[in-house]
């Protein structure tokens, strides 16, 4: 099981955060590597149900995220099913004039994953790919504000 948690401000308020990152396919647009949202239906929790497609080490992943926690304007957290199995939970704070999106995600790889790159190069990736949607998410709200 991998692990992974990072935390960044966004230059923008709590809601406008929320509403974005509730819109599966804001995803696509800021998540590396996600290549395709397809399929979403909303829930009777106020979440969501979509299959997407990651590309890592060089293959297209299928799966399917079911969004367990839809908390306005303070949590979300999704169950990923398929060839990547974990949890991915978002947690949206008050942070002087802006908000403080935590992006945290606990997973397993598909075994060829591993195999083919290594358990620490596995997991340096992640951990940039992470970052990198934290920070893609921060610049969506600087260059709107700008």
């Amino acid at each position: 099981m991998f692990s992974a948690r990072d935390t960044i401000h966004v230059d923008a308020d709590v809601a406008t955060v929320f509403e974005f990152m509730d819109d599966p396919h804001n995803h696509a647009a800021v998540t590396p590597r996600l290549t395709d949202v397809r399929d979403v239906e909303p829930l009777e929790n106020g979440g969501k149900r979509l299959s997407f497609t990651y590309r890592m080490a060089g293959m297209g992943i299928d799966g399917e995220l079911v969004q367990t926690v839809h908390e306005p304007n303070e949590r979300m957290a999704f169950e990923m099913r398929g060839r990547l199995e974990g949890t991915i939970t978002l947690e949206f704070e008050p942070d002087g004039d802006g908000t403080a999106l935590t992006y945290a995600a606990e997973y397993d790889l598909p075994e060829n994953a591993l195999t083919s790159l290594g358990e620490p190069v596995v997991r340096r990736f992640n951990e940039r790919q992470l970052r990198a949607t934290l920070e893609n998410v921060a610049e969506r709200f600087t260059l709107e504000g700008d």
